[in-house]
């Protein structure tokens, strides 16, 4: 869709503290990441600053326990996803708040400073929660059956 290209974001940074998993009253996976993003600037007498900006990451699905069992704080990763504002009222004060956050429609760990190992997972038929795209694969801790046939197009 035309809007979706409007309003897409792509953050590389590291996680600023362990993935939290839960699961919706529907019994659907959700995931909250911290991704802390570094922004250098030089100071008029030469020297540097770092200023750290943090941004609040949601999975859903596949995506989001594949993610919650990969990963840990500190990882570097590339969230790619959608700006989305979350509503609610204080409980305390009555007040109106908001705040941005990420909905995440991918999840990369960075190989830039680190090494890893990659498992494919088989898809689940319905285990994508994420809003109507089925970029994402996986679910299940089987690796996926191996295909050594090269020959062919891999899609």
């Amino acid at each position: 869709m035309a809007g979706d290209r409007d309003n897409s974001v792509v953050i590389t940074g590291n996680l600023s503290r362990d993935p939290e998993l839960r699961f919706g009253n529907s019994g659907n996976p959700i995931l909250n990441l911290s991704v802390a993003v570094n922004k250098s600037k030089k100071n008029p007498d030469g020297t540097w600053e770092n200023e750290g900006m943090f941004f609040d990451v949601k999975a859903f699905g596949d995506l989001a326990e594949n993610a919650a069992s990969s990963l840990q704080k500190g990882n570097r990763i590339t969230v790619t996803g959608r700006l989305d504002v979350e509503k609610w009222t204080d409980k305390e004060s009555g007040q109106n708040r908001s705040k941005t956050v990420i909905l995440a429609d991918d999840i990369s760990a960075s190989f830039k400073w680190a090494t890893g190992t990659i498992q494919r997972t088989e898809r689940r038929e319905g285990g994508n929660f994420g809003g109507g795209n089925n970029r994402g694969g996986g679910g299940s801790s089987a690796p996926a059956p191996s295909n050594d046939n090269f020959d062919e197009e891999p899609f």
